[in-house]
């Protein structure tokens, strides 16, 4: 049962908010409470979205949820578990705020939606949801503009040719020969796989590794929203 709390301090809360949502943040941690975590998040993608998804790293109780500007209730109507789907309508510079237990859970992964369809890049804190999204991404592009993935594919192998031509010495086969039958004819999950693989190889675990790890994503990152 989400319960109420009284109305200054939740206009004190959106106040103070406000200044982080007009400098592009959209997923932000506040101040906790005694016992509970306390996020903002912000629709700044420009769209009215119809979906909030929300994907935390271990189960919460959320105790509270205000939207500023639009309303979105629960698609199970669940308000313990790790994934959650708001339906409703929050327009452009809407806002939701959520508590919830544990003080520590953070999210994992945050997507504003239309429908089916993402709106702006997702929010996320992990390799692993990364390679779920690449993935997933992958796929999607694949069946909507394969000319694109092709062209982004070459770019990124000529930006990565001194990298990828060891490991391609080290594997004993020419790694992007090999890769783009794969890439083009495996579901998500194998297209995931093979970025574990090439991230696992490069030895990070971070975000911040992935990025600094000396191959360099970016013409797949852009395509794909990431």
């Amino acid at each position: 049962m989400v319960r109420t709390k009284s109305t200054w301090l939740v206009l004190g809360l959106v106040l103070a908010l406000s200044a982080s949502a007009l400098a592009d943040d959209w997923v932000i941690p506040g101040a906790p409470t005694a016992d509970s975590a306390v996020w903002s998040i912000h629709n700044l993608t420009g769209q009215d979205a119809t979906v909030l998804h929300i994907e935390l790293e271990q189960e919460v109780t959320i105790g509270y949820k205000l939207e500023v500007g639009g309303l979105l209730a629960s698609a199970t109507g669940e308000m313990t578990g790790t994934v959650f789907d708001f339906v409703g309508e929050l327009p452009n510079y809407g806002t939701v705020i959520f508590e919830w237990q544990p003080i520590d859970a953070v999210p994992a992964l945050v997507q504003w939606l239309d429908g089916t369809t993402p709106l702006g890049a997702p929010y996320f804190t992990s390799v692993t949801v990364l390679g779920r999204l690449f993935g997933e991404g992958i796929v999607a592009v694949r069946e909507a503009n394969p000319e694109a993935l092709n062209a982004a594919f070459e770019e990124f192998f000529v930006l990565n040719a001194e990298y990828l031509e060891g490991l391609s010495e080290s594997l004993g086969m020419s790694l992007a020969e090999s890769l783009m039958p794969i890439i083009m004819s495996s579901p998500a999950e194998g297209i995931e796989n093979f970025f574990n693989t090439i991230v696992g190889m490069l030895g990070v675990t971070t975000l911040e590794g992935v990025l600094d790890a000396g191959i360099n994503f970016t013409p797949l990152f852009d395509l794909l929203g990431l």
